[in-house]
């Protein structure tokens, strides 16, 4: 056969027209996988991820705070929360406009579980997806689901873990993501940012329950104790851990120091403790008011006992919420047996593997303890 080294002018003119079509394929706009597309969302974070929440254009960072007596010799990151702690309009990455329906209907949403979620934390949602955050009807009542997050603090991370999260939207549209960075100290924000939403999006909820992703709750009792309270969530309703009579930790080490430049005083008010609370949706709205004139605090369940104390509320206390675990009779007894768990609210805290087991034990039909406790009621 022979090789031809000088093609005639026709193959000339075919490999052109090939050439320039490959071209124009390589510079169009390349048509991305609609499981990573979210309608009307930014992309993820190009650029490195600040410490303290990534301004708007109209919000800058408040130089004047190094003017504070003691500026200097704060920990970094209570520098940083002063400087940008007006700020509180943030982006959503990620919206669920139709979680409860229109707004006008969202009275048919009776529970709403909104989760605060690190996202990296993958594996608690998956687990709590299956089983106590199901979306489903209790005695007739719906019950949905969202949870709350942030972007990672790590420009490299928070580009893998932002597409995580919109897979997790395209398969369960249950994510809801501002662009500021998920940390400790943003944890009211995120509180702040979704009572707006809740404002927008979900106006008529009835009842919320706000917590963390490492609790375990039976949502089949929670959902038993809302029915019997009065009013369908048009009444003040505030029930959790309540702690009272504690005041600001003083010690740098500790993971929830808060110096004398945040706050002055040496008393907090009543709050319930953020790991998980039940809430009306009448107190969402009056906390939803109160904290657009209350400046942020950097504990979140301490800002929502703030909100209330201004609103003239107080919180209450729930047998059967156990924020430090269950205390079992004897330490020869087991204390992860279901019997110990099957009557109250929300424990804290509990592993993936562990809800699901619990999760499952608590649903068999042949379940038998020798003693209830009655933990229906708030005291």
């Amino acid at each position: 056969s022979q090789i031809l080294r000088h093609p005639p002018p026709v193959c000339i003119l075919v490999l052109g027209l090939v050439g320039v079509s490959c071209l124009l394929f390589l510079f169009q706009s390349p048509k991305r996988s609609p499981l990573l597309e979210v309608a009307e969302s930014p992309g993820p974070p190009t650029t490195a991820a600040p410490r303290a929440p990534e301004p708007l254009p109209e919000c800058r960072l408040n130089a004047s705070v190094a003017n504070l007596t003691g500026f200097a010799q704060l920990p970094d990151h209570i520098k940083d929360f002063l400087r940008y702690r007006h700020c509180r309009a943030f982006p959503l990455l990620l919206d669920l406009p139709g979680k409860c329906g229109a707004p006008e209907a969202s009275h048919q949403v009776f529970l709403l579980l909104a989760i605060k979620s690190a996202p990296e934390n993958y594996e608690r949602r998956e687990i709590i997806r299956k089983t106590w955050g199901q979306e489903r009807t209790f005695a007739g009542m719906h019950i949905r689901r969202v949870f709350l997050s942030g972007v990672a603090a790590n420009a490299r991370e928070a580009r893998k873990l932002n597409q995580l999260l919109r897979l997790e939207q395209a398969e369960h549209g249950d994510v809801l993501q501002w662009r500021f960075v998920d940390s400790f100290f943003n944890l009211t924000l995120k509180q702040v940012l979704f009572y707006a939403w809740l404002e927008s999006r979900c106006p008529g909820v009835r009842f919320v329950f706000n917590g963390d992703d490492d609790v375990f709750a039976n949502t089949d009792n929670m959902a038993q104790y809302l029915l019997g309270v009065p009013g369908a969530g048009d009444q003040h309703l505030f029930v959790g851990h309540l702690i009272t009579n504690v005041g600001p930790v003083r010690e740098k080490w500790s993971k929830y120091y808060v110096p004398e430049q945040l706050i002055a005083s040496n008393d907090y008010p009543p709050y319930c403790g953020g790991g998980g609370i039940l809430m009306s949706g009448y107190t969402c709205h009056a906390i939803y008011q109160q904290s657009l004139s209350i400046q942020l605090f950097p504990i979140d369940d301490v800002y929502l006992g703030m909100c209330l104390e201004k609103a003239g509320l107080a919180p209450a206390f729930h047998i059967g919420v156990r924020m430090v675990g269950v205390r079992v009779p004897s330490s020869r007894l087991e204390s992860f047996d279901p019997c110990y768990y099957k009557e109250l609210l929300l424990v804290h805290r509990f592993v993936p593997y562990e809800m699901l087991v619990m999760w499952e034990a608590l649903r068999q039909p042949d379940l038998v303890c020798g003693k209830n406790v009655v933990v229906g009621q708030s005291l």
